[in-house]
């Protein structure tokens, strides 16, 4: 009878997972991946970090498109948490089965108004400078999130529509895969200006770099955002998304300028 010998390889990975038991350890587990709303993409961070420091466990964030996650999700991504910037992709996971339950509101977001000191127009929340400056041929180019698929772009076009100013914008529009890219469109000089999460326009990359004011929040629907544990998620997801409604990171989330659930805009 011919006996097949195991590969090199193969005994160094035998002797490996050996010593690991031997010395009382299991082989460590990969962290959870957490699909993330981009507008969470400074104060997620935070957090999970405050996390892994008080529960010693870590987790693998991902950011992009609320919407874009949403169709990952359907399609079989290994995602074990879902921050969405809007409830409507939950809830619509939810109905398909892919969800535990109907997640749980953790924040509502802001939309403002960003001008880098070189843009042609100053930010002001009734966007008087913005219709200024069209109305003289100034704007050159002004990035938002793309609205089919990003809430924030959703938001900013309601706004705009909303001030009577989308048909007039829209040729100077350069629309961000996310919010994220929008913003950096803005550092990198390819936009003038934009409208950006107050989340983003607190965070360190834009303090001191240009001009923000809020839009009213009536000027658009709310950005309502749910977290969601999906099908398949382990325990040290399940202790992270309990850990977003903890006092440490409801500190944070409020210093990045979100409405916790039961606050309404000032």
């Amino acid at each position: 009878m011919t006996r097949l010998r195991p590969s090199r390889r193969t005994l160094l990975r035998a002797a490996a997972a050996l010593g690991l038991l031997r010395a009382g350890r299991a082989p460590a587990a990969e962290p959870p991946a957490v699909a993330a709303a981009a507008d969470l993409t400074y104060a997620l961070p935070e957090i999970a970090a405050l996390f892994a420091r008080e529960r010693g466990r870590e987790v693998k964030l991902v950011f992009g498109s609320s919407g874009n996650f949403a169709t990952e999700i359907a399609n079989g991504a290994p995602f074990e948490v879902f921050l969405s910037a809007d409830e409507s992709y939950v809830a619509a996971l939810a109905r398909d089965g892919r969800t535990l339950d109907a997640g749980v509101l953790y924040a509502e977001g802001r939309i403002g108004i960003f001008a880098t000191p070189g843009a042609a127009f100053a930010a002001d929340g009734a966007l008087a400078g913005l219709r200024a400056a069209l109305a003289r041929g100034g704007v050159r180019k002004f990035a938002i999130a793309n609205p089919d698929h990003a809430p924030y772009g959703r938001a900013a076009r309601e706004a705009l529509a909303h001030a009577g100013l989308w048909d007039a914008l829209a040729p100077h529009l350069v629309l961000g895969e996310n919010v994220a890219q929008a913003a950096q469109f803005i550092r990198a000089g390819a936009a003038e200006g934009g409208i950006l999460p107050l989340s983003l326009a607190r965070a360190p990359a834009f303090a001191k770099t240009g001009q923000f004011a809020l839009i009213p929040a009536d000027w658009h629907q709310p950005l309502r955002q749910r977290m969601v544990l999906l099908r398949g998620a382990g325990a040290t997801a399940r202790d992270f998304a309990a850990f977003v409604w903890e006092a440490p990171a409801r500190a944070v989330f409020r210093r990045y300028g979100f409405l916790l659930p039961g606050e309404r805009p000032g």
